[in-house]
C-alpha cells in the first residue's frame, strides 16, 4: 500500500459493480480487497460498506494505507547472494534456514534477515518470497525487491518459465536414466503433516529427473521441477521407490552418515523480467553434501 490513501471515483461504467470486486483491480486483488474492507480501511462517501456493497456512480472510494506489520525480532539467518540488481535478488540458502515466519518458526528466518531489502507481496512477513525451500534444503531462490518485480516473478513462475535444477542423491538406481514422475499431490489422507500422492485434494505435480552418477546403493540426480508443490521431490521420489537420501520424512534419516536430506536447489535460469537479461546461476554443492558424496565416490575405485 502507499503511504497516501487511495482515492477513486466511481465511473458510470463501474455502476452496480460490488465494492471488493471493483477494488480488486487497484489493489493487485479481490481477497486483498475482501482483507482491507473488513479491517475498516474502506470508506465509500466517507463511511464504512461491506464487501457487498453495490457502488453507484460518482461515489468516492477511499482506501486508507495499510498499518506496517508487526514482525517478530529478526534474529541472525544467514544467506549468501549469488547475484543481484535493482530489481531482484538471488540468495543462496544453507539447510537449516526457514524463508519466512510461520508456526514454531516466528524468528531467525530469511525473509527477516532481508528486511529493507526484499519487497512486494500482500504478506508483510514474506516480503519478496515468490518461492520457497524447505528448512533443510540448501540452495538458491529468487526474491524479489519491489511490487513490480514481485508480480512479473511470480507470475512466470506460475507459467513455468523460471528453470529451477536441483541435485538430488537417492536410494538405490532407477531403472531408466531419465524420467518424468507425473503424480497429483496433496495432503496425506492418514498423516496430515505430510503431502503425499495418497490425498483427497491433489493438485496437479510434475518432476523431471537425469540420472548423473550411479554410486553404491544410490544415486545422484538432476532434478527439475516443472510445477512446486510442497515438498514435491521428496515426495515424487519417495513414491516411486527412490527416497532422498537423510530424508527423515520421507526416507530415512541420518543415511549414509546425513544430516539432513541430500537436496540442493543447484540452479536458477530465467530471462529478467523487466531487462529481459539471460540470467543464469549455479550454486554448488555445500560442504555437507559434498563430503557425503566424495565419500561414496571413493567406493568406486
Amino acid at each position: 500500500m502507499p503511504a497516501a490513501p487511495l482515492l477513486l471515483e466511481v465511473a458510470d461504467g463501474d455502476a452496480g459493480e460490488r465494492l471488493d470486486s471493483f477494488l480488486a483491480g487497484p489493489l493487485g486483488s479481490r481477497a486483498k480487497a475482501q482483507r482491507l474492507i473488513d479491517a475498516g480501511l474502506v470508506t465509500v462517501n466517507g463511511a464504512a460498506r461491506p464487501k457487498r456493497h453495490k457502488l453507484a456512480a460518482g461515489e468516492r472510494v477511499e482506501v486508507a494505507p495499510e498499518p506496517a506489520a508487526e514482525l517478530e525480532p529478526a534474529g541472525d539467518a544467514p544467506y549468501a547472494i549469488a547475484w543481484e540488481d535493482e530489481h531482484l535478488l538471488l540468495v543462496d540458502k544453507p539447510a537449516g534456514v526457514v524463508v519466512h515466519p510461520a508456526p514454531g518458526h516466528r524468528s531467525g528466518t530469511l525473509s527477516q534477515a532481508l528486511s529493507g531489502r526484499a519487497a512486494g507481496g500482500e504478506d508483510a512477513a514474506r516480503a519478496g518470497i515468490v518461492h520457497r525451500l524447505d528448512r533443510d534444503t540448501s540452495g538458491l531462490l529468487v526474491v524479489a525487491k519491489s511490487e513490480e518485480s514481485h508480480r512479473l516473478l511470480k507470475a512466470m513462475i506460475e507459467a513455468r518459465e523460471v528453470r529451477r535444477e536441483y541435485l538430488a542423491l537417492v536410494e538405490g538406481t532407477p531403472p531408466a536414466r531419465s524420467g518424468t514422475i507425473d503424480a497429483p499431490i496433496g495432503r496425506d489422507r492418514r498423516v496430515r503433516t505430510r503431502m503425499s500422492t495418497e490425498t483427497d485434494d491433489p493438485r496437479d505435480a510434475r518432476t523431471h529427473f537425469t540420472l548423473e552418477r550411479a554410486l553404491p546403493d544410490s544415486s545422484l540426480l538432476r532434478v527439475v521441477l516443472e510445477t512446486g508443490r510442497t515438498h514435491q521431490i521428496r515426495v515424487h521420489l519417495q513414491a516411486i521407490g527412490f527416497p532422498v537420501a537423510g530424508d527423515p520424512e520421507y526416507g530415512r534419516a541420518g543415511r549414509f552418515g546425513l544430516q539432513r536430506q541430500f537436496l540442493h536447489a543447484t540452479r536458477l535460469a530465467f530471462e529478467h523480467p523487466l531487462t529481459g537479461e539471460q540470467v543464469d546461476v549455479s550454486s554448488p554443492l555445500p560442504p555437507d553434501l559434498a563430503e557425503v558424496l566424495a565419500r561414496l565416490e571413493s567406493q568406486l575405485r
